[in-house]
Order: structure tokens, then C-alpha cells, then sequence
């Protein structure tokens, strides 16, 4: 079981230290890295979104890369491209930003649906194809993309197998003033004089033997049950079916097993409770849920749909 000493178990603290606020964030990182999945952050810009993701990041073994999005972005831009080689009379293949271990894909959504497509097969196959050559991967390989919900003039929505790639969800929202006024006072500081940063001592190793560790993570036969539950809940007869247009997939059941899993051992914990479950089924769910016409002009969205059913399922 992980100990504080752990260096994957101090990554919560050193990422969060420059940051205000931004708990929830860091742990959700944390989970996703520790559970081989990918995160989508949804907020208004300028709440540190970047900023998280590259402190994350610094810490980390292997490269990142950051791609920023506009819509006149090509697949080629991502995966890379066949370069010709005059010396040899030859082609070259130049490797693109997703050959990364960590890959921030800021304002996904302003990307078009071809290179979300070439997006996709990486996040889902760990591989990209490129002249009908198809080439893996780092290992470990996370996407953390984000989003603003404020414009969609110019934007392309993710399709729905895509949404459903993404371990977790996240919406932000503005601080309170106290968190409004501690972040001024960071940023004054930080402009006189730039903190000393001081990388953990991770490797890619640790990492490995801290996702066999959350894999062993003990997920009781009720816990089991109280996350198919959830699930089931959102499927037709289930507790919400009526404000549903496309209910939770298989990935929804498996996702929120693994994070809770995550979870437990960020906590030290070699079981999962229900607090960890229902901590996360928000976050795990809701974007894989598609509320009806009829829901959303009762301004439901998933995310409420969500907390009914958390609401009226209980854990035993």
C-alpha cells in the first residue's frame, strides 16, 4: 500500500503547490495517470487549467507536448508526416506531438473532426496510422485536453465515441473571492521573484508499480454492484430512462471501477468505500450520458442526472 514517501503519492502536493484552489483538479490528474486514462477539462479560460496540466507534467518521466487548437489544424499536425530526404532519395517519417507521454490538447474542441478522429484512434488504440502505416505510442501514453464553454462560434463538438474516451470529465467554474484574492497575492510573487522548483524523483518504474498497486486495490462484490446500479439506472426502466436520450456504456461501468480504485489508494487505502464512488460518478458518468430533448428543456443535463440517480440509488 502507498505511503507518502511514495513519490507517486507526493505528486498531489507538488503539483498543487503553485496552484490555488485546484484540489479537486490535481487529484482527478492523479487518478487519471494512475488509472491509464484520459481527462477532459471544461472551463473558463484563465482558472489555471494549463497551468495544472504543465506542472503535472514537470514532474513526470518521459516528454509532454502541448497542441494548441484552431480549426485549420491538420491530422499530419498531430501524428506527423512523411518527410522527403534528398540525400538518401528517401522518405523520412518526422514524428508529431502526440509521441509524448503527456500530451495537452488545449481547446479541443476547436480542432476539426478529422484531426479529432486522428485524435481518437490514438486515445483509443494508443497507436496512430500516418501514410497507412500505423506506429504505437509512448507507454504510458495520457491525453488531458480542455475546453472553454463560453464560445462555440468556430467550434466542432466532440462526437460521442470520443467523449466516451475520457476517464473523467471536469467542469470548472470561477473562485470565490478568497481564492480570487490568493491567487493575486501567488502571481504578485511569483512576477519579483520565481519560486524554486524542485522535480520529484519519479520514475517510470514508480509509476508502473503504482498502477499494480491501484489494479489490487480491493473493490467489494457490493461496490461492485452499487456501481452496475448506477449505471443501470440510466439504462431503459432504470431510475432516470424517462430524461435519457443514450444511456451509460460498458466504458462508464469500467471507468468509474478503475478511478474509485485510484482513489482509494491516492487516500491509502487498500479498499474502495462508497464515498469514492460517488466522489467520482460525476465525473465518470455524466459525459457519457446524453440527456433527452425533453431533459434538457427542463434544464437537466447529465451532470444533474447524475445526482438524481446518486440520489436515489443506494449504496447497499
Amino acid at each position: 500500500m502507498n505511503e507518502m514517501s511514495h513519490p507517486v503519492a507526493q505528486l498531489g502536493a507538488a503539483v498543487a503547490a503553485g496552484l490555488i484552489g485546484h484540489e479537486e483538479l490535481v487529484e482527478r490528474l492523479l487518478i487519471a495517470l494512475l488509472a491509464g486514462g484520459h481527462v477532459l477539462i471544461e472551463g473558463p479560460p484563465g482558472i489555471a487549467k494549463t497551468r495544472a496540466v504543465k506542472r503535472l507534467a514537470a514532474h513526470l518521466p518521459g516528454s509532454h507536448s502541448r497542441i494548441q487548437c484552431t480549426p485549420d489544424l491538420l491530422p499530419s499536425d498531430l501524428t506527423g508526416t512523411q518527410v522527403f530526404r534528398p540525400e538518401s532519395g528517401g522518405f523520412d517519417f518526422v514524428p508529431g506531438p502526440l509521441f509524448h507521454a503527456l500530451v495537452l490538447v488545449d481547446e479541443i474542441n476547436r480542432a476539426p473532426p478529422k484531426v479529432q478522429s486522428a485524435l481518437l484512434e490514438a486515445m483509443a488504440e494508443g497507436q496512430v496510422t500516418s501514410a497507412g502505416v500505423s506506429r504505437p505510442l509512448p507507454d504510458p501514453f495520457m491525453v488531458v485536453a480542455t475546453q472553454n464553454p463560453i464560445e462555440h462560434e468556430g467550434t466542432f463538438p466532440l462526437p460521442e465515441a470520443q467523449m466516451d474516451r475520457f476517464l473523467l470529465h471536469l467542469s470548472l467554474g470561477l473562485p470565490q473571492a478568497e481564492q480570487e484574492r490568493a491567487i493575486l497575492d501567488l502571481v504578485s510573487a511569483e512576477r519579483i521573484e520565481v519560486p524554486a522548483f524542485l522535480a520529484l524523483p519519479l520514475s517510470a518504474d514508480d509509476l508502473r508499480a503504482a498502477k499494480d498497486e491501484v489494479a489490487r486495490v480491493h473493490l467489494a462484490p457490493a461496490l461492485k454492484d452499487f456501481i452496475v446500479r448506477l449505471v443501470m439506472a440510466s439504462r431503459p426502466g432504470g431510475a432516470v430512462a424517462q430524461w435519457v436520450e443514450h444511456p451509460v456504456s460498458p466504458r462508464g461501468t469500467l471507468a468509474l471501477a478503475v478511478a474509485a480504485q485510484a482513489r482509494a489508494w491516492l487516500r491509502a487505502r487498500d479498499y474502495v468505500l462508497p464515498e469514492d464512488v460517488i466522489a467520482l460518478a460525476p465525473d465518470a458518468l455524466a459525459h457519457r450520458l446524453i440527456p433527452s430533448w425533453s431533459a434538457i428543456g427542463e434544464g437537466r443535463s447529465g451532470r444533474t442526472l447524475v445526482a438524481d440517480i446518486l440520489r436515489l440509488v443506494e449504496p447497499w
